[in-house]
């Protein structure tokens, strides 16, 4: 049955509002969408998952963090287990996070229950968020317990490999990064995913528009377009979900003048798809993919980087 059909049926049901507002908000209606959460929550006071999927749409798309702040603060008041109140402390997180107020997000993370919980899910999402403040040793045990349950966690091994990583831990790191790189492999590419030809063709329009010390760096560089990074590579140490590879030619002895040179750029069609929210993103996030790569290879050359994916 419809989520329409069950409030026509019956109009005070908190269960119909709450999914109807699901489904505005999956199709982009956020302020329909926070109306029926908002019922939903008129109607029972203690309705969480509403207070929960309100908050959630109040920081994303609406960005109105107060309001989201408050509705966390509300779920928690009713959260009946350690499951609820991760979720709602995990999107109080997230808005802290995107207001740069990260010494509050980081007092969150460490208010958030320890875990493990009932799904990988929240193990890979309450590992990440201690990663992301900073506090690797604690991601860890949850991060792997994540991959533990779902050896095929695409995003779960990635982060468990940052967080080797920030613990300096190598084998740790290209043994997740691997895995990651095999679950990536066995996932379809986004839903709007380019033909080869047709990604090439952005790659050949993207690059000119580079600031001219950069573009002649790639001056006689050979262009590759694959999936992702090989294996070999990656049990290197590179990261399997890197947007560009490049090979770089050694300069000569006393050739300090000399500008930098690629041999080879490698571009990586999934992972630069998956970065970009659209394909109407693609260009831009494939300049911002091989100006970055070109500073970061190339220091001298971050004076000229125009540091935006805009002409």
């Amino acid at each position: 049955m419809s989520a329409q059909k069950s409030l026509e049926l019956d109009a005070q049901s908190p269960e119909a509002h709450n999914l109807l507002g699901y489904v505005k908000a999956a199709q982009g209606n956020a302020e329909d969408a926070i109306e029926h959460y908002r019922q939903a929550i008129a109607l029972d006071d203690t309705f969480v998952e509403a207070m929960l999927n309100a908050a959630e749409v109040l920081i994303h798309p609406l960005h109105d963090f107060e309001a989201a702040l408050g509705m966390v603060d509300e779920a928690l008041d009713f959260a009946e287990n350690d499951d609820e109140r991760a979720d709602a402390l995990l999107l109080k997180y997230d808005a802290y996070m995107h207001q740069g107020d990260k010494d509050n997000a980081s007092r969150v993370v460490a208010s958030l229950p320890k875990g493990p919980f009932e799904g990988a899910r929240l193990d890979f999402l309450v590992g990440r968020a201690h990663l992301e403040v900073g506090d690797a040793a604690g991601a860890l045990p949850l991060l792997q317990s994540a991959v533990t349950r779902e050896p095929t966690y695409g995003d779960a091994q990635h982060t468990l490999a940052l967080a080797h990583e920030s613990l300096g831990d190598t084998r740790g790191m290209v043994a997740a990064f691997l895995r990651a790189r095999e679950a990536d492999l066995a996932q379809p590419p986004v839903f709007w995913a380019l033909s080869r030809e047709s990604f090439e063709e952005r790659v050949r329009e993207t690059i000119p528009r580079l600031p001219k010390p950069l573009l002649a760096s790639l001056d006689d560089a050979i262009v590759i377009v694959t999936d992702l990074p090989g294996a070999e590579v990656v049990a290197d140490g590179v990261d399997p979900r890197s947007g560009v590879l490049l090979d770089t030619a050694q300069r000569a002895p006393g050739s300090g003048a000399a500008p930098p040179k690629v041999t080879r750029m490698f571009i990586y069609q999934r992972n630069a798809e998956r970065a970009a929210e659209d394909v109407s993103e693609l260009n831009d996030e494939l300049y911002a993919l091989i100006e970055d790569e070109l500073c970061a290879t190339f220091p001298e050359l971050a004076a000229h980087a125009l540091n935006e994916g805009e002409d």
